[in-house]
């Protein structure tokens, strides 16, 4: 699948926003420490995407009741559902000089995932910082894609193409009007 960035602009999928707070001192102590021990692009562009599948537990496996939505937030209370752990992989991206995108598959519900540009290339590779359980092995891979949840055309689900610099409007909204991960729920879009 081709992925299209929204902006023609590589700058764009560098910057910080209200949502990828990279600038954020948490954020970049995080990338910090994870930096340390890797001696290239590629080994702290896995280390990131790493540490956030794995560290951090999807809301809904660990039935955490918070909602998170910026990148700072995933981080300090170590919860977030695809989307916010997608925004915490792309400000850690972002904070160590790869750019990260944003982008959506739609499933049952729409689904969040992150697409990074390692410096030297010019392709974007698609990454599922969603966390692993029984039935779910997302691996950080260069060669191929092993996102949580392939898609399946028969049951009317697709990969949207499209990079975003920001979070989906309606992806955005839904968080931030969530007063917690039940109400999330009940309003998670279904398409963008």
């Amino acid at each position: 699948m081709e992925l299209i960035q929204n902006t023609p602009d590589i700058s764009a999928y560098l910057a910080p926003c209200a949502v990828i707070d990279h600038g954020h001192p948490l954020v970049r102590s995080t990338a910090a420490t994870l930096a340390a021990d890797a001696p290239d692009a590629y080994a702290y562009a896995k280390a990131a995407f790493t540490f956030v599948r794995d560290a951090i537990p999807h809301g809904a496996d660990a039935d955490d009741p918070r909602g998170t939505w910026r990148a700072s937030d995933v981080l300090a209370l170590r919860t977030g559902i695809c989307y916010a752990k997608a925004h915490a992989l792309a400000a850690l991206l972002r904070a160590g000089g790869i750019p990260a995108a944003l982008c959506y598959q739609k499933l049952d519900t729409v689904h969040g995932l992150v697409a990074l540009r390692l410096p030297g290339t010019h392709r974007w590779i698609r990454q599922d910082p969603r966390g692993n359980k029984p039935g779910v092995d997302a691996q950080f891979r260069l060669d191929r894609e092993q996102l949580a949840f392939p898609v399946r055309a028969e049951c009317n689900e697709l990969d949207y193409p499209v990079l975003f610099a920001e979070p989906h409007p309606v992806v955005l909204q839904c968080l931030r009007e969530a007063v917690d991960r039940s109400h999330l729920w009940q309003t998670l879009p279904t398409d963008l």
